[in-house]
């Protein structure tokens, strides 16, 4: 079992530094509320017993005594309270939308070169940040630990080969060595300044026939505060020792290669898929 005080802070990092973290287009969605019908059918049983109820206790009225009250004073009942409106839609946030545009723009021109297997072109330089919120990575830690801190806003900038991209989908076994590149991760608490936490890696992925078996991250130096830096420090040489995390690198990268990809095929520019 991973020790927690571990993986926290190296499931952040790891997010940004698979191509799959930055795919996600927005914050996991909370769990729906029951729906306002359901609520609504089960009052109206509810007093549709009573009222049958209360209709069998009270003896019948002699209809020449009953008086006739006019239509318009006739009392109504009072709706039942069903509280404010809910959805389970995530509301982005102007800089969370900005964000998403800016991923899909470089998820675009990844799965374009995926799809077309062209060397020839530019390569890959993107400008890549994505906020995390507080619930979402509950959620993502399998909801039995508590996130000790609120939003994480991760930065990095992405650097691929074309050419070797494009070798990987094309040769029957190839790998992907992608220089050094720094990640940075903004812990926030709402109190004074946010956490930062920093990490140098140069991921390595090995293909065989497009589709990845094995990756390493090969972590570098790392930056944190007193309290999160043994932990960091201590769960990146791990990492690098028995490549912990290597499975799930493969498991992400071939999510964004099948999945992600597919997603946006009728927006890649190339359309040269065979």
């Amino acid at each position: 079992m991973r020790h927690t005080s571990v993986w926290l802070p190296l499931t952040l990092i790891v997010l940004l530094a698979a191509p799959a973290a930055w795919a996600a287009d927005e914050p996991d969605a909370a769990e729906a509320a029951p729906s306002a019908s359901d609520n609504t059918a089960e009052t109206g049983a509810a007093a549709g017993t009573e009222s049958d109820n209360a209709g069998d206790r009270a003896d019948a009225p002699d209809p020449e005594a009953t008086e006739t009250v006019p239509e318009d004073e006739t009392a109504v009942p009072d709706a039942p309270v069903l509280g404010p409106q809910v959805s389970s839609k995530v509301e982005l946030t102007p800089e969370e939308k900005a964000e998403k545009e800016a991923r899909k723009a470089c998820k675009i021109e990844i799965c374009d070169i995926i799809a077309t297997r062209e060397p020839m072109g530019e390569d890959i330089a993107c400008d890549i940040k994505k906020t995390w919120r507080a619930e979402s990575l509950t959620k993502m830690l399998g909801d039995q630990f508590s996130w000790p801190w609120g939003r994480a806003v991760c930065q990095s900038k992405l650097n691929l080969s074309r050419a070797d991209l494009a070798g990987a989908m094309l040769e029957p076994n190839a790998t992907i060595k992608m220089e050094k590149f720094a990640v940075s991760c903004e812990l926030h608490t709402g109190e004074g300044e946010p956490y930062v936490v920093e990490a140098e890696l140069s991921p390595e992925v090995t293909f065989k026939n497009g589709k990845a078996v094995s990756a390493s991250i090969n972590w570098g130096d790392v930056s944190a505060p007193l309290m999160i830096y043994p932990v960091l420090y201590a769960g990146t040489g791990l990492d690098n020792s028995s490549n912990l995390l290597g499975s799930e690198v493969v498991e992400m990268v071939n999510e964004f290669t099948y999945k992600k990809c597919a997603e946006v095929k009728d927006e890649l520019p190339g359309r040269r898929v065979n």
